[in-house]
């Protein structure tokens, strides 16, 4: 989210070390997890759904477009029945864990589907 937010752009190579420190302690499968310390629940077991978003985001601005669609047509195909995510997802199973339907899960997935479309000027 740094260079959407402005805080420094998406080719400054302070952006990519960043990238490259969550791909290191946050990956988990095709899916990031929201941090990895353990808290008064333990060691947490899942990815938190936005984050692979925002990661999927991150790799679009890296020129990583090719990892990015592929990490977004996953995160497409472990929606429910009705298309909709949950806040959290099993790394292992698959199965959609935490709150649903989750909004933050949802904008992700908007948000990502837009930075990975073609402009309207390159599309006609």
């Amino acid at each position: 989210m740094l260079p959407g937010v402005g805080f420094i752009a998406g080719d400054d190579p302070r952006f990519a070390g960043t990238v490259a420190r969550i791909e290191k302690e946050l990956w988990h499968g095709p899916y990031i997890a929201r941090y990895a310390d353990e808290d008064d629940f333990g060691k947490p077991q899942v990815a938190f759904n936005a984050c692979t978003f925002w990661y999927i985001d991150a790799l679009t601005l890296l020129g990583r477009t090719s990892e990015a669609r592929e990490l977004f047509e996953n995160m497409l195909a472990v929606r429910n029945s009705l298309g909709l995510l949950s806040e959290d997802i099993d790394p292992v199973s698959g199965e959609l864990w935490g709150n649903f339907p989750q909004t933050y899960s949802m904008v992700g997935l908007i948000h990502s589907a837009t930075r990975l479309s073609k402009s309207w000027e390159d599309a006609f």
